[in-house]
């Protein structure tokens, strides 16, 4: 009798251990789900737009998040001197602020579109 409960008790203590397991991995997809389709590619796109701010010179064509299109003009470590308009005024942003360097590729593609 004795030796039928301690069976039955051994069985039941292996039974939750695997389902304390059973109940993780769900967790651990959630976890793997979020970095591969979440966190990686948001970490690919910072970093590309770092080199793309990095790579901004001077004569290029930008567009800033606020929509200011401006031709660079001066390029120091972390802010930029576009001219804008006609009327040529100048403004200076942070570089953080370049949503987009426009290149005369993409407005020949445009137009052969």
């Amino acid at each position: 009798m004795n030796y039928a409960y301690a069976t039955l008790m051994s069985a039941s203590s292996s039974a939750t251990t695997s389902s304390y397991l059973m109940s993780l991995i769900p967790i651990v997809l959630v976890v793997v789900f979020f970095y591969f389709f979440i966190l990686k590619p948001q970490k690919k796109q910072e970093k590309q737009d770092k080199e793309m701010r990095d790579s901004v010179d001077v004569g290029d064509e930008i567009i800033t998040n606020g929509g200011i299109i401006g031709i660079v003009t001066q390029v120091k470590e972390d802010n930029v001197v576009i001219e804008t308009g006609g009327d040529r005024s100048k403004i200076r942003i942070m570089k953080w602020a370049i949503a987009k360097v426009v290149n005369d590729d993409d407005e020949d593609s445009k137009d052969k579109a």
